[in-house]
Order: structure tokens, then C-alpha cells, then sequence
């Protein structure tokens, strides 16, 4: 073979080389190269779609791709939870799951076609808030120890609300009138807003609800707080006792806001997701902007997170059976 000829095989090669590397390289490309989408399993508003909301722009600034939120609603967060979990663990498929979901186990037992502790990974947990517990103005019932007593000599006469079986305000009245020993008569709403309104219009007698959603018409004086659900009493009403400290022992809620992927994603991507998430929670002004809205940031790492999580399904699994609460 002439030189001249060796040299058009030698440069064919190569040339069948690079392109055959070409797919090898895009795929070595750092994650992410190519959109993420943020899975919102609630209709747009709410804490939930403000945590998706505000890591979708920090994240397109921060990773110079595009980080899309999609709201997709309904059968209690499973459509949108259900997707999350069928769809590829490559990391370019997330999920905003807050307490609600660690209910679903309970609720829907075998119904589910997912398993919420196998079928995703834990990324984030993002934050927390508290449920407050909350009457009219004009409510006869000052503090909680009256409200007790009330239930007591009168069972099931008490009407309260909740934004559906299983939300985190259900699950909030249910421990409390387990470790009470009360009852009362659940009316469910399909959200806080029409809740709220049932509470302000006397149709329910009581509310646990969102520290965000109820913190607007308790300081317009239209509601009264009676107790908080945390360990600690919330830094926006300071002079609210919690539930422990208004004498129920044993008693807390804490109101979660995450961030899972499909099981199976990869370590080093989850990791990576993990900490420019923390570095966003951890900016002042988001800092602040949650803060007024009474969420208090955490930032944990996976593992915090899966701990959590575990914790809770379990947690909120007893609750359900001692309670016998059923779909409605």
C-alpha cells in the first residue's frame, strides 16, 4: 500500500472514530444537559408550587438549562406522584412531595401503583411550617383546654375541616383527637381557601390549617389561634402556645416540603441536585420570602430526608388505622 493510500484509510478512520466517540461524549456530558421538569402533583398556588416555582429559576440561572414546572393535579397527589415514579431515574424528572404523602400508604394501602418508600429517592428536605389550630373570632372556645372539655361532653357535635382525607390539616385533628380522646365530625374541602371560608362563615366550628394560609385573617382579627402543631411555637406568632404546651402531651406535627426523584437515580446527580438546592435555600431572600409565608428553611441532606420520610409513612400509617379514616 502507497503511503498516499494508507493515509486516505488512516484519515477514514478516524473520521469513523469521532463520530463514534460523538454519542460517547454527549452522553459523558455533565448532568444536567438537557430540560428538567419539576412535577407540582397540586394545581399552581400554595407552598408546594412555591418551592417548585422558586428552584425552577434558581436553578435555570445556576445550571444554564432549562428547569420547567408541571402541575399535574388530582386522585390526591397520585397522578402527579404515580408519574414521577414510572418516569426514567436519569434526574431530569423531580417531584415536590410534602406530608401529604407519607399518608397515601395508609389511605390507599395496595391501591397505589406505587410504593412510596421503594420507588423514589429522596433528594431534599426543603423545609417546614406548622398547622394552626384555629376558630372564629367570635368563637366561644378561648383556648384549647375549653375546646376540650366542650368535645368531651359533647361527641361528634363539633364540625371541623380539613382540604381532603389524608391532608396534612386532617391528619392534624385526627392525632389530636386520638391523644384527646374527643370526637368530632369531619367536613372536607377541595382546598384551604374554601375551608377557611367555611371557618370564617360558621359552617365548620374549627380548623388546623397551614401557618401561610390562616396567618392573614388571624392578624385581621377575623380568626383566632389557639395552638400551634410544632415542637416549638412558630416565630410569626410567638404568643401562640403549641399544642404540647396548652396540655396535650405527646403531641406534634410537623408540616414538610421535599423534593424526591425516581428510585434509581444515580448518586452523583442526586448529590448535585441536593446541594445547589441547599445553596438556594440558604439565599437571603429566600430566606426571608419563605420566611414571612412561615415556612422555616432545613435544607437536609438525602439521607436526613429517606430518614424522614420512613419515619412518617409510619408515623401516619398508626394514625390512620386507630382512626379508622376512610377516602371520602
Amino acid at each position: 500500500m502507497t503511503i498516499g493510500k494508507l493515509s486516505v484509510v488512516l484519515g477514514s478512520l478516524s473520521l469513523v472514530i469521532a463520530a463514534a466517540a460523538a454519542p460517547a461524549a454527549k452522553a459523558a456530558s455533565p448532568y444536567p444537559n438537557q430540560p428538567v421538569r419539576i412535577v407540582v402533583p397540586y394545581t399552581p398556588g400554595g407552598f408546594n408550587d412555591t418551592l417548585a416555582r422558586t428552584a425552577s429559576e434558581y436553578l435555570t440561572k445556576t445550571w444554564k438549562q432549562s428547569v420547567i414546572v408541571e402541575n399535574k393535579p388530582g386522585g390526591n397527589t397520585l397522578i402527579g406522584n404515580t408519574f414521577v415514579a414510572e418516569s426514567k431515574p436519569d434526574g431530569y424528572t423531580l417531584l415536590i412531595t410534602p406530608l401529604p404523602f407519607s399518608a397515601l400508604p395508609g389511605l390507599y394501602r395496595d391501591k397505589m401503583k406505587y410504593n412510596a418508600l421503594k420507588d423514589f429517592e429522596p433528594i431534599i428536605w426543603a423545609g417546614s411550617t406548622q398547622n394552626i389550630l384555629t376558630v372564629r373570632a367570635d368563637s366561644p372556645f378561648k383556648d384549647v383546654k375549653s375546646l376540650i372539655a366542650y368535645a368531651k361532653a359533647n361527641p361528634g357535635k363539633l364540625n371541623y375541616g380539613s382540604t381532603g382525607s389524608g391532608s396534612s390539616n386532617h391528619l392534624s385533628m385526627e392525632l389530636f383527637l386520638e391523644l384527646t380522646g374527643t370526637k368530632m365530625s369531619h367536613i372536607p374541602y377541595k382546598g384551604s381557601a374554601p375551608a377557611v371560608t367555611a371557618l370564617l362563615a360558621g359552617d365548620i366550628d374549627v380548623l388546623f390549617d397551614n401557618l401561610p394560609n390562616v396567618y392573614p385573617n388571624i392578624t385581621a382579627g377575623k380568626l383566632t389561634a389557639l395552638a400551634a402543631t410544632g415542637a416549638k411555637r412558630p416565630a410569626l406568632l410567638p404568643n401562640i402556645p403549641t399544642v404540647v404546651e396548652a396540655g396535650v402531651p405527646g403531641y406534634e406535627v410537623n408540616v414538610w416540603f421535599g423534593m424526591q426523584a425516581p428510585a434509581g437515580t444515580p448518586t452523583d446527580i442526586v448529590q448535585k441536585i441536593n446541594a445547589d438546592m441547599v445553596k438556594m435555600l440558604h439565599e437571603k431572600d429566600v430566606v426571608d420570602r419563605f420566611g414571612k409565608q412561615g415556612v422555616e428553611i432545613v435544607a437536609s441532606t438525602p439521607a436526613e430526608f429517606k430518614t424522614l420520610v420512613n419515619d412518617e409513612v409510619k408515623k401516619w400509617t398508626g394514625v390512620i388505622d386507630r382512626a379508622g379514616i376512610k377516602i371520602e
